[in-house]
């Protein structure tokens, strides 16, 4: 009887153990992002499955959780979709309730295309993203823009599913 005790509670340990949050799936991305830090989340700006809860209120793991921390263009564009408007929706109340935040939108591109052009579209893109904010409250002292063209892809394959999520702007918390 105490054999299958033990072999319960070890069982129930190891469980523990695996659900714990490490932060390998907490949604917290890689260096890179515009303050040092990566950026949050995952395709979409979801945050990673085994994340705990939407971090520190007005953090970046807030951010992407509470409202999404990305959004996607099409091709050659800068125009903002119906989603990407109710992501920016989102993000607009979420900075709202914390006006002293300020944020990073980093404009970004797939590969095709030369340098230069990229930079441009990837900064169209981030005024954007900007300008929407803006235009529902946000007050524009607390957001900067930054393009990276096609320096900083998401998804590093040369397919068109790889290359729709490169073309993105990505708001970040300063």
């Amino acid at each position: 009887m105490n054999i299958r005790i033990a072999a319960c509670l070890a069982s129930l340990a190891l469980l523990g153990a695996c659900s714990s949050d490490t932060g390998a799936n907490s949604g917290a991305g890689g260096a890179g992002g515009p303050n040092g830090t990566g950026y949050a989340g995952g395709a979409g700006g979801a945050g990673g499955a085994g994340g705990a809860g939407h971090g520190a209120p007005g953090s970046e793991e807030d951010l992407v959780q509470s409202a999404g921390d990305r959004i996607y263009f099409n091709t050659d564009q800068n125009m903002l979709s119906d989603d990407a408007r109710a992501t920016l929706d989102r993000q607009a109340s979420w900075l709202q309730q914390y006006p002293n935040v300020r944020i990073w939108v980093a404009g970004n591109c797939d590969e095709r295309g030369t340098e230069e052009y990229n930079l441009a579209l990837g900064q169209r893109r981030a005024n954007a993203d900007r300008d929407y904010l803006v235009s529902h409250s946000i007050d524009r002292s607390r957001i900067e823009t930054i393009s990276y063209g096609k320096d900083r892809p998401a998804d590093p394959g040369e397919t068109q599913d790889a290359w729709a999520k490169n073309r993105n702007a990505i708001t970040s918390v300063k």
